[in-house]
């Protein structure tokens, strides 16, 4: 599909309601599917200033590409829906590629990429309210805690309101937490068995309801404690695919094995399909589909 930016620049400068007109007759379809998994393309990462693919430092800034990929990937049989901000999803929207499709808007961008603040995680993407209204499927938000950074209680306090507004739209969201610490002014995440567990058990608990609550959590390290770090929860999760940064097999692998555990319901991957080292998404698209 050939991507004419200067007709999406056209309808939004001469016809800005096009989008919620686009959103009001949009086809939609459940949560899950028939098959009772889902495969999510995710492409949130711009609206935090990550752009970087491998050693492409702004490959994801190019926009006409990127939706050239993502219709691609949506285009594909078996792959369930997008995860994006507002301005990807609108896109998307005017685009006639959402429909039918699960669509699920990222909440908190606040804390840039390498920012001091970082770890102060603001929702400063969709509101519960902005989901509703755009009659879109669920939420994200990201839940990163770092016990030597004050940023962190403040995320985990909007996170906790957050979910309690998604709950009373009666929507869906995606926690996604981690265990993170500074390094050299660099915020990572921790990986480990124990760590991902303690993540998962303090997101778990998280606001005055958990019904509407799913958990997307990485693959750990070692992904054979991969079946006790999921006792952590009977939340339904989905794996974050992450980077692959260059062993493709080996990540189809610890996912093949992650996705046979009970709680866990599908998979959301982003940047390893989207722009995979030999450049084939359809291929990388098909081969995640098929672990599911």
């Amino acid at each position: 599909m050939s991507i004419s930016i200067s007709d999406l620049v056209r309808v939004r400068a001469r016809h800005p309601e096009a989008i919620a007109e686009a959103a009001d007759r949009r086809a939609r379809r459940p949560l899950l599917g028939d098959s009772g998994r889902l495969m999510i393309v995710a492409a949130d990462h711009p609206a935090r200033g990550a752009l970087a693919v491998g050693t492409r430092h702004l490959a994801m800034a190019n926009r006409p590409d990127l939706l050239e990929r993502l219709t691609l990937a949506l285009s594909r049989p078996g792959v369930d829906g997008v995860l994006a901000t507002a301005d990807i999803l609108e896109d998307l929207l005017l685009l006639g590629a959402l429909e039918n499709k699960v669509v699920i808007g990222s909440m908190n961008r606040g804390g840039l990429a390498g920012a001091t603040f970082e770890l102060d995680d603001r929702f400063t993407g969709h509101r519960a309210e902005d989901l509703a209204r755009l009659h879109f499927d669920a939420g994200k938000l990201l839940l990163r805690i770092d016990y030597e950074d004050r940023g962190s209680l403040s995320t985990m306090f909007s996170t906790a309101r957050a979910v309690d507004e998604m709950a009373a739209h009666r929507l869906p969201v995606f926690v996604e937490p981690f265990m993170s610490r500074r390094s050299d002014g660099k915020v990572t995440n921790d990986l480990s068995a124990e760590a991902v567990t303690k993540s998962i058990a303090i997101a778990s608990g998280l606001a005055g309801t958990s019904a509407y609550t799913w958990l997307k959590v990485p693959v750990t390290n070692d992904v054979d404690d991969m079946a006790h770090v999921m006792e952590t929860s009977t939340l339904p999760a989905v794996l974050l695919g992450g980077e692959v940064n260059g062993d493709q097999d080996g990540a189809y692998e610890k996912w093949r094995k992650a996705l046979a555990l009970p709680t866990v319901q599908g998979l959301v991957v982003g940047r390893s399909l989207l722009y995979p080292a030999d450049g084939d998404v359809g291929g990388a698209v098909d081969t995640a589909v098929g672990l599911l």
